[in-house]
């Protein structure tokens, strides 16, 4: 995998969002559909990820976790998701997990 530079770093936005409402894709066996609540600034946005192996809709209900916010939306049933889950991957173990919070910051922060 290549180098980027700070610059390149730099324009990606990473924020803390909470998940306020989660539900299986009913027409996917790998999707979930997510009401992202990012704060005042940013509001809530949809977020459709595949992460359905590792993680039930029950599981995300109110977690805080890190997001892509600057991502250029896509369109997902029929619907534009518009910012990305971060998460971390074992592929060898098949075992993923989400960047959870250590404290209570509120929706809406910046991560750097």
């Amino acid at each position: 995998m290549g180098q980027i530079s700070y610059d390149d770093f730099a324009k990606v936005e990473f924020r803390i969002g909470e998940i306020v409402e989660a539900k299986n894709v009913e027409e996917s066996d790998k999707l979930i559909k997510m009401i992202v609540d990012f704060g005042e600034e940013l509001g809530q946005k949809i977020v459709y990820s595949g992460i359905r192996h590792w993680y039930s809709p029950t599981d995300l209900l109110n977690k805080k976790t890190i997001f892509v916010v600057n991502i250029i939306p896509k369109k997902i049933m029929g619907e534009e998701s518009g910012a990305m889950i971060f998460a971390a991957e074992d592929e060898a173990n098949d075992k993923l997990s989400i960047l959870e919070i250590e404290k209570d910051l509120p929706s809406g922060t910046k991560v750097f």
